[in-house]
């Protein structure tokens, strides 16, 4: 461009400041003028935001090395500011920085990170410092906020987030070994817990069922009580209708002793009396012949009763007699009483 004049145009993104003589001409964001170049100093700093990412080593507060990685957002919140401590000025051609500077401001807002970082962790062992991501990025970020080398510079911290804690490999093989164990001991106990709780299971269902056996074992003791006493009053009650049968029995065989002495004693009474009459009556007939009382028993006796007693007196003289006639008649009359 002739005579030194040159134009400029920057971002909204952009502050732009332009120095002549020492003195600031122009400042603002997103400006576009024309300059002249030999006496025009340009200073352009971005003031959108910027992600730095990070990853470091720290030792834990038990010495165990440990890796942190993370991103911090920052803005330039005060352009002129950070402009009189880092150098932003452009070149002549107003594209390009004269110095790396710009390039370095991530780095020392990662390096107030990484001290305020340092000094949470060694206050951690290193399984708490594991799970300390969440107040990692609250202390950390506290700390930037309030940290006097970032005010001084002009920033402001916009946010802060630890991606990963993890320590180093051997390290992560030893925990991993160590929660391996826990995780198979805890497996064990499970197993040794359920076995246990199957075996109270399997005790309980044995003592049910030999209190069920017990209960049964006692009813029927009960029922068999209860049958045996049922037994025993029937046999009480069969001997108390044996013992009334007996004893009316015994009073019925009372009674005919009794009767049978009385029948004895009216059968003695009556021979006596009969042996009396006759005793009487053969004494009354004392002294008389023998064919008068013989003729006095045949006194209404009937006709053959007489002819027996005729036959009778015959054969006792049968030597007397030489011969005997019987009528047919006689006979007949005889056979047919006899018949």
């Amino acid at each position: 461009m002739m005579f030194g004049i040159r134009f400029i145009k920057v971002q909204p993104t952009t502050h732009l400041l332009q120095y002549k003589n020492g003195k600031i001409e122009r400042s603002g964001a997103g400006l576009s003028f024309f300059y002249f170049a030999p006496t025009s100093s340009l200073v352009a700093v971005p003031i959108v935001s910027t992600d730095a990412p990070f990853i470091f080593n720290e030792v834990t507060g038990d010495f165990q090395e440990v890796s942190i990685q993370g991103q911090v957002t920052y803005r330039i919140a005060d352009p002129q500011k950070l402009s009189q401590l880092l150098n932003f000025t452009l070149d002549q051609n107003g594209k390009n920085y004269v110095s790396d500077d710009p390039q370095k401001l991530s780095q020392r807002v990662i390096n107030v990170t990484k001290v305020l970082t340092r000094a949470e962790l060694q206050g951690l062992p290193l399984r708490d410092a594991l799970r300390a991501s969440d107040a990692l990025v609250t202390s950390v970020s506290k700390g930037l906020q309030l940290s006097e080398e970032i005010s001084s510079l002009g920033l402001e911290v916009l946010g802060l987030s630890v991606l990963a804690i993890a320590p180093t490999p051997e390290t992560a093989r030893a925990l991993e070994a160590e929660a391996r164990e826990k995780l198979l001991l805890q497996a064990d106990e499970a197993i040794y817990a359920r076995r246990n709780s199957a075996v109270e299971q399997e005790r309980a269902i044995k003592e049910n069922e030999l209190n069920t056996e017990i209960a049964v074992e006692n009813k029927k003791r009960q029922i068999r009580e209860a049958q045996m006493d049922a037994e025993r009053a029937v046999q009480e009650k069969q001997h108390q209708l044996k013992e009334a049968d007996m004893l009316a029995k015994i009073s019925l065989e009372e009674k005919n002793k009794d009767l049978v002495a009385r029948a004895a004693e009216n059968s003695r009474t009556r021979a006596d009396a009969k042996a009396y009459g006759l005793s009487a009556a053969l004494k009354a007939l004392e002294g008389t012949d023998a064919k008068v009382l013989q003729a006095l028993a045949s006194v209404g006796m009937k006709p053959d009763q007489l002819v027996a007693v005729a036959f009778q007196e015959i054969a006792q003289r049968a030597d007397k007699i030489g011969e005997l006639n019987i009528s047919p008649d006689l006979l007949r009359q005889l056979m047919d009483k006899k018949e």
